[in-house]
């Protein structure tokens, strides 16, 4: 037994160490093995029978752009990259010289782990003929232009790219400061060396990029003491597909090793490998301490320490706002910090610049002005977040007490500025946990739910609701749920929402009843309901009136896309100089009816746009649905359809349809949903659908009109 319990022993031992090892991100990497991939000697290149012209990296770069390079030439230098960490993307940047080079080249390959042929330090040798000379970003670089792009094509580079056979060196950084950069553009593509730079306040405690995305980091150097400001800055660029992309930023001062780059007018840095840079503390640097930094933090601030400071919940935070008026706005003076799970997040849009987080004792919104929040680490949903409260604010929102700061200049939403978010938000470095939902029905809830998540069994969309999108183009935008007994509740959707966006395939509310997850909200004394994702509205049974819900195939549809009528509309001009027209100002390439009576005064006119006939014949259902946008006081838009037209508005009888209109005069862009306008009345007819518009010499709104559609079954 003890021989079994031995060797059990020894197995255990060695996968421990198998995973420790497998777990360690120390940026260290095998030397890639280069056998049987082609080299040439430095000679091949001198020997007069290969007749090769040598050009300098300077020579290449002043070749005519996308024109394809005929002569028998080459240029040499030293690979300054490496993309062995992920964060370099089809490119190898070289320079001329392993140290104090004087040019630098960016080399677009379309290739990924070009490292393994090409390692930091090889002298690599490159024919030219058949390349060109592309520019991105106004930086001139090496490519090959094809039909898939100017990216030399990756069967291609064994012909062009050659690594010299017998040298390797090793790759000395110029040091430079941020103020030489503008004048050293040829250092492009060179691996530079940046001396007592700190990343500035909105990098600090955040990871270098979410999964999948690039973002940039402003590092800073020297230090505005007049000011507070840095004396120059320049962009870091992080790949969510480098190794080390989750990794927080460094938060002290020291060196910045990496590739000098630029787009545009912008200087940009790219990292080779994590371990080029020494600015932690807990980094070994010969270049000094990681604090006190440049803007005076004298400490890591990232680490959250309840040393001196006395925890609240939910709910004692908001018994310090006592009797607060609605938008009043109280300072917390108290050495507090609230711990409390994060229970809602903005990865939809739906909640945009700020969370919820939820204790036992109830839930608060925290204001907070950075879009896509859930990106980062510490706000993760599910995660425990520690919030530092000492000079944050409660505001009183038309009866919501939220937390945020007293900076109104952020859409008069009091959020925490970007630059402060360090100061208060704190990643407790746990897991998520499970979002628990406190269920509910409409009837209970109290201002005790106000920030919680919840659950609400057994409700629909109302009638009138079935059919509209929830939100009507970038607006937020009302729904109305409703329980089998009648009581009623508003569904608040952001036009921001990707669920909520006004688009062809824009999403109709649900049509059966069911369970939500929701945040609850309050506007004066009305509740209401947020939803993070629309899987949170799970509506799957039958309606309270044992219905089941189909929505109504579109049987015509005219979006208006490529601009312009088709032979489908009648325009009849009645009164006045303007017509229906269509335009995409504003929208892009989404092209819409419009018509518009101002043409430097209000003119009076009437004016008519008449689909075309679409039958109804054998249909047992049928509505129309379209959305509106309205600017300007003037009259409304009369909606009417007819199974008779005569050719003259004023001849045909029609009936008036009640179509849910924009009513915002003050503003573009909120486009409102018409909903599912019933068209019983022409069933097994051949229906026509028109827009009359009339303004006055003293008023005349514009009106728009896009996503037409005819529904029946």
């Amino acid at each position: 037994m003890k021989k079994y319990n031995s060797i059990f022993s020894y197995i255990v031992a060695v996968i421990t160490a198998l995973v420790i090892i497998g777990c360690v991100h120390d940026d260290k990497y095998d030397a890639p093995n280069l056998d049987n991939y082609q080299c040439r000697n430095a000679d091949y290149y001198t020997n007069t029978n290969n007749k090769f012209v040598k050009w300098t990296l300077h020579d290449l770069k002043l070749k005519t752009l996308n024109e394809e390079i005929t002569e028998n030439a080459y240029v040499e230098g030293y690979v300054s990259s490496t993309d062995e960490s992920g964060n370099i993307y089809k490119t190898i940047y070289i320079q001329d010289a392993p140290e104090n080079p004087t040019e630098g080249l960016t080399v677009s390959v379309d290739m990924v782990s070009a490292y393994t042929r090409f390692p930091q330090g090889s002298k690599v040798y490159i024919e030219l003929k058949g390349l060109s000379v592309t520019a991105y970003g106004n930086v001139r670089q090496l490519g090959q232009v094809t039909p898939a792009g100017t990216r030399i094509l990756e069967k291609e580079v064994p012909n062009h790219i050659f690594r010299d056979c017998n040298e390797r060196a090793n790759i000395k950084p110029k040091v430079l400061t941020m103020a030489q950069f503008a004048a050293n553009d040829a250092l492009i593509g060179c691996l530079v060396q940046l001396d007592g730079v700190e990343f500035d306040e909105r990098a600090l405690c955040t990871n270098f990029a979410p999964n999948g995305q690039t973002v940039d980091k402003t590092i800073g150097q020297g230090w505005n003491s007049s000011t507070l400001k840095y004396v120059s800055t320049a962009i870091v660029r992080n790949s969510g597909y480098a190794s080390f992309a989750n990794q927080i930023v460094p938060a002290g001062k020291g060196r910045f090793v990496g590739i000098f780059s630029k787009y545009n007018s912008t200087y940009q840095l790219y990292i080779n490998k994590l371990s080029d840079l020494k600015m932690d503390a807990n980094n070994p640097t010969d270049v000094g301490p990681a604090f006190p930094r440049l803007d005076g933090k004298d400490k890591d601030p990232c680490s959250f320490s309840p040393d001196g400071l006395t925890a609240k919940t939910v709910a004692e935070v908001k018994q310090l706002a006592g009797s607060l008026a609605p938008n009043g706005l109280l300072k917390i003076t108290g050495d507090y910090y609230l711990k409390a799970q994060i229970v809602a997040d903005d990865a939809t849009g739906n909640l945009f610049k700020y969370l919820y987080v939820e204790d036992a004792t109830g839930g608060i919104k925290v204001n907070i002005n950075r879009a896509d929040l859930y990106l980062e680490n510490r706000f993760k949903l599910g995660k425990d977040l520690y919030i530092k409260l000492k000079d944050l604010h409660i505001r009183n929102v038309s009866g919501e007490l939220q937390l945020g700061s007293n900076d109104s200049s952020s859409a008069v939403a009091y959020r925490i500025k970007d630059e402060e978010i360090y100061k208060y938000l704190f990643d407790s470095n746990s897991l998520p946990r499970t979002v628990v939902a406190t269920e509910r029905t409409i009837t209970q809830l109290t201002k005790a739910d106000v920030g919680r998540w919840i659950k609400i069994k057994d409700l629909q969309f109302v009638d009138g609701d079935l059919g509209r999108t929830y939100a009507d183009g970038t607006a937020t935008s009302n729904r109305t749920l409703e329980d089998c007994s009648g009581n009623k509740i508003t569904l608040r959707t952001s036009g921001r929402a990707i669920f909520g966006l006004k688009t062809a395939s824009a999403i109709d509310v649900a049509g059966g009843k069911g369970d939500i997850y929701a945040v609850v909200s309050i506007f004066n004394d009305s509740y209401q309901l947020w939803i993070p994702q629309l899987t949170d509205i799970k509506f799957t049974n039958a309606r309270c009136d044992g219905t089941v819900y189909t929505p109504l195939p579109t049987i015509y549809s005219d979006e208006f896309a490529s601009g312009g009528f088709t032979s489908d509309w009648t325009l009849v001009n009645v009164l006045g100089a303007q017509v229906w027209t269509t335009s995409n100002q504003g929208n892009g390439t989404n092209y819409y009816a419009v018509m518009n009576g101002f043409v430097g005064t209000s003119n009076a006119n009437e004016d008519w746009l008449i689909s075309k006939a679409v039958s109804l014949v054998g249909k047992t259902k049928a509505a129309v649905t379209f959305t509106t946008d309205v600017r300007y006081a003037g009259n409304v838009l009369q909606v009417y359809a007819t199974d008779n037209y005569s050719g003259n508005p004023s001849t045909t009888t029609w009936t008036q349809l009640s179509p849910i209109l924009d009513t915002n005069t003050g503003a573009f862009g909120d486009w409102v949903s018409s909903g599912n306008v019933d068209l019983s009345a022409f069933l097994g007819k051949n229906v026509r659908i028109a827009f009359k518009y009339t303004s006055t010499t003293s008023a005349s709104s514009t009106w728009e009109i896009d996503d037409f559609k005819i529904k029946a079954q």
